[in-house]
């Protein structure tokens, strides 16, 4: 009896290791392209999040080297975050629309978006629910990859502004605020999908700035964040110092993670 009782707790602790192993192996890589622009991959699995490439000046990739992906996710449909290139009424999004024709992505946003994002070619199959898109509300499963659409304090031509919370099989909530300004309903989100990671914009004039940024982590509570929205445009703030600065004070159990453009970040 002794000896079955020892295999089955040596069997125990066996998949508690597997278990703690394959936890490692899923872990998040997140890599910013500048502006509001990053990769998230994790398990082999890539999201794309507001892919501004061709004419970003602080992205270090070209549209070509981009060959994979299985989603992307975009907050709103201003140039710098959809893609434009060159004259917005012929180059609407086209580094989102060269990106899933190129790896075959699922493009998510909302309705009226979607239906521009028809309009300019891109293939209603390269778009969730046949080209319907979707609004704020649930969560949904696609491929594995759980995805919230949030609310966002901004404008957008088509549509309103979004944001995003995705969990990756064996990740944490990661939230890609989008262009907004601080709002109370964060606190709210944050309930519902706890935090892991919080990507948040500081750059001011178009989004909060660092002061109300720092206020918001107050509500949200993630374990870290990523500034972004910085460094692109003369309106915004050209560094993240005074964001780090702050929040260094004001919530110090939040971990601060600063990445230049082409860096990456390691979730485990």
């Amino acid at each position: 009896m002794k000896r079955f009782v020892s295999f089955f707790g040596m069997m125990a602790v066996f998949m508690m290791l597997l278990s703690s192993v394959a936890y490692a192996q899923d872990d998040v890589t997140i890599t910013s392209w500048g502006q509001s622009a990053f990769k998230l991959e994790s398990g082999g699995k890539t999201v794309l999040i507001d892919p501004w490439i061709t004419e970003n000046p602080l992205c270090p990739v070209e549209v070509k080297d981009i060959t994979k992906a299985d989603l992307i996710l975009l907050t709103h449909d201003h140039f710098d975050h959809v893609g434009t290139v060159g004259d917005p009424t012929t180059g609407h999004a086209a580094d989102t629309i060269a990106i899933a024709k190129q790896t075959g992505a699922i493009v998510v946003a909302v309705y009226d978006t979607a239906f521009r994002l028809l309009m300019d070619g891109l293939p209603p199959e390269n778009i969730l629910n046949g080209g319907f898109g979707r609004l704020i509300g649930g969560a949904i499963d696609i491929n594995g990859i759980s995805v919230v659409m949030t609310p966002a304090v901004h404008s957008s031509d088509s549509g309103v502004a979004a944001g995003y919370i995705v969990k990756f099989p064996a990740s944490g909530n990661i939230y890609h605020a989008g262009d907004t300004a601080i709002f109370g309903d964060m606190k709210l989100y944050a309930k519902l999908y706890p935090i892991d990671i919080a990507l948040l914009p500081i750059g001011g004039s178009f989004t909060m700035d660092a002061y109300q940024a720092t206020e918001s982590l107050k509500m949200l509570k993630p374990a870290k964040v990523i500034p972004m929205h910085y460094g692109t445009f003369p309106m915004l703030a050209s560094y993240a110092d005074e964001f780090v600065g702050l929040a260094n004070m004001v919530v110090p159990e939040v971990e601060v993670i600063v990445l230049a453009p082409g860096e990456n970040y390691h979730s485990n």
